[in-house]
């Protein structure tokens, strides 16, 4: 499995349509079917808030992060599509930026395995 851990800004003035938009995706079927569609196993987002601006924290596990990125990025499903402006508007990601995981370099990865 390949692991990332990313952040993306929250653009000014859009705190409450985040959080709005992060609770829709709780046990949501579209969200899920999305998911496994883009081959996530796990998934972690959280908020983080900095004298500089709010930040949302990511961190994706899956078997293919590129492909999961590339399905996101290219997928005509309706709920895709959907997702895809959100971030946009939400973050001011393109589906540009979408075509392959963030550049970010795993510094520690550590595991224990007894529980």
């Amino acid at each position: 499995m390949e692991c990332i851990v990313w952040s993306a800004p929250i653009l000014p003035g859009k705190l409450e349509a985040w959080r709005a938009f992060a609770e829709g995706t709780k046990n949501g079927e579209d969200y899920d079917r999305q998911r496994k569609r883009m081959g996530i196993v796990r998934e972690v987002v959280s908020l983080m808030q900095t004298p500089d601006g709010d930040v949302a924290c990511i961190f994706q596990e899956a078997k293919d992060l590129a492909k999961a990125f590339q399905v996101l990025a290219q997928s005509d499903d309706p709920y895709d599509v959907w997702f895809r402006e959100q971030i946009m508007e939400l973050h001011g990601l393109t589906p540009e930026m979408l075509q392959a995981p963030p550049p970010a370099i795993v510094a520690v990865d550590y595991h224990n395995d007894e529980g």
